[in-house]
């Protein structure tokens, strides 16, 4: 199986002086003993390159492993609750990886029988999987001849070739697509792939690369100009709007918090938070609405600040402990009265979750 162009192979002019270098650097000082490689299955693949996206690897772990102890299948994973597998997430932000990850994992079992498919176009088709983690899972889990192009491999590339401009741009994107092609070796695609990765995570770093140490240095451009600080061009930057919102914290008699289901679409879908309000005039709307009680007794709790990549968002908490009655706020789809012991099961922003567990152990301590 081949990708697009896979012909084209290591060229006659010297590409593949990346490849081999590159792969013996990796026997000696690559990631051999990541939980995904043992074993390397395609569903921990896939699983591990969807984590990876805006996440660390030494982050990552710990959820990698409490994931597929819990849900170790393609199958297991169709089958579990939305609200469970967003628990598994919660803390590692970018929920709409859960939730592409687990609508792949439906269309899975509808249509390829419970397993990932061994298959570019169809791999494709399913949510949250882009050409480049097609590629990876292909490479990695069968060995096939795919070229990927993350955030690492798009840095090394463009500093090893000079190549000019934001790699988020389409037509440097293509640049650089083309000769992550170009240099594919015939065997080892998974050591490859994996060491494409690795030499951009710990030497062809962002900041201060360790070019002396790199196996790709005769070869670097960048290195030859003095421009590994230039390569690769900076995304061009703006200011980042900001969106305030009041949040509400409130308390039954029992010392369960109310959480709320956030709408299917937006920043952190389909997670539970606390009752959000874009004013204060419209959370005392809503507090008269829900809860018998005085919405003047809140007490201000220190703003939170949350940065997105698109906004910057100020939570601005008010405390009810407790609230007079609750008698007009039920359990629901959309509105629960939570436990601390059951928070861990919940998919809860993580800026959210420590609000709320700082209240319970304050709570803790001020008990007699």
């Amino acid at each position: 199986m081949n990708g697009p162009d896979a012909e084209a192979g290591p060229a006659a002019d010297g590409t593949d002086a990346f490849a081999t270098p590159l792969l013996a650097w990796f026997d000696d000082h690559g990631r051999h003993d990541l939980p995904w490689q043992h074993p390397r299955t395609p569903y921990r693949v896939w699983l591990s390159e969807i984590m990876l996206q805006q996440t660390q690897v030494r982050v990552a772990i710990p959820y990698f492993e409490r994931f597929v102890a819990a849900l170790p299948t393609v199958a297991t994973l169709a089958g579990a609750p939305l609200d469970d597998v967003l628990g598994l997430w919660s803390g590692l932000g970018y929920y709409a990886r859960a939730r592409n990850l687990h609508a792949a994992a439906l269309a899975c079992a509808e249509a390829h029988g419970g397993e990932l498919p061994r298959d570019f176009d169809a791999l494709v088709a399913l949510p949250g999987i882009g050409r480049s983690t097609a590629g990876a899972i292909l490479a990695q889990a069968w060995g096939d001849r795919f070229a990927i192009l993350d955030g690492n491999v798009k840095r090394v590339l463009a500093r090893y070739h000079g190549i000019d401009g934001w790699p988020g741009q389409p037509a440097v994107e293509k640049r650089l697509w083309s000769f992550a092609q170009a240099h594919l070796p015939r065997e080892r695609l998974a050591d490859y792939t994996q060491a494409q990765m690795d030499l951009g995570a710990t030497l062809c770093t962002r900041h201060a690369p360790a070019c002396a140490d790199c196996p790709l240095r005769p070869g670097c451009a960048a290195y030859a100009q003095a421009r590994t600080g230039e390569l690769p061009t900076p995304k061009p930057g703006k200011a980042l709007p900001t969106r305030e919102a009041t949040l509400l914290l409130l308390r039954d008699a029992e010392g369960r918090v109310l959480l709320q289901r956030r709408p299917p679409a937006g920043v952190w879908a389909q997670l539970w938070s606390l009752p959000e309000a874009g004013s204060d005039d419209a959370a005392r709307t809503w507090f008269a609405m829900h809860v018998d009680g005085d919405y003047a007794r809140g007490e201000p709790l220190d703003s939170i600040a949350h940065v997105f990549s698109h906004y910057r968002f100020n939570m601005h908490p008010r405390r009810w402990r407790p609230v007079a009655t609750a008698a007009a706020v039920r359990d629901n789809d959309d509105l629960r009265w939570v436990p601390r012991d059951a928070l861990a099961g919940l998919g809860i922003p993580a800026p959210v979750r420590t609000l709320v567990e700082a209240q319970f152990e304050q709570d803790q301590e001020e008990q007699p």
